[in-house]
C-alpha cells in the first residue's frame, strides 16, 4: 500500500546511527545518502527516508502518529527494540509483548526515536 514513509529529523547523524542499527537488527542495509543529504533505507520495494524539513523549520514528531515495521517474529521485534535502544531511541508505551486486538493476537514493541518520532514493530501472531 504504501510505497515510502519520510521523517524529519533534526540531527540526521544522530538519526542515521540509530535507524543504521535499527534495520541492521532486522537485516536491513544502512542508510544510502542522496545528494540532498536525506537518508534512505530500501526494502522490498518501499523506501523509508529522513530528512532535515525541507522549509527549514524544525522537525517535529506527529502527535498520535505511529509507524509500524513488520517483524518476522517476536524475538526479532525484541531485537529490534533493544537495538533501538542501544541506539540512542527510547522505549514507550508499555513493555514488549502481546497484545489482543479486535483483528487478532499483536506481539508489539514500541519506541521513539532521536527526533521523537514514534516506531512501532509488529509481529502478527498465529
Amino acid at each position: 500500500m504504501f510505497s515510502h514513509i519520510m521523517v524529519g529529523a533534526n540531527d540526521v547523524a544522530a538519526s542515521k546511527a540509530f535507524y543504521d542499527a535499527l534495520f541492521a537488527s532486522v537485516g536491513g542495509k544502512p542508510a544510502i545518502t542522496d545528494d540532498m543529504g536525506r537518508l534512505i533505507y530500501m526494502h522490498d520495494g518501499a523506501l523509508f527516508m529522513v530528512t532535515k524539513p525541507i522549509d527549514g523549520e524544525p522537525a517535529c514528531h506527529a502527535n498520535g502518529g505511529t509507524i509500524g515495521f513488520a517483524m518476522a517474529s517476536p524475538e526479532q521485534t525484541d531485537a529490534w527494540h533493544a537495538a533501538g535502544i542501544a541506539a540512542g531511541g527510547t522505549a514507550c508505551e508499555d513493555a514488549p509483548g502481546v497484545r489482543e486486538a479486535s483483528f487478532g493476537k499483536l506481539y508489539l514493541a514500541y519506541l521513539r526515536d532521536p527526533a521523537g518520532n514514534k516506531l512501532c514493530g509488529l509481529h502478527r501472531m498465529a
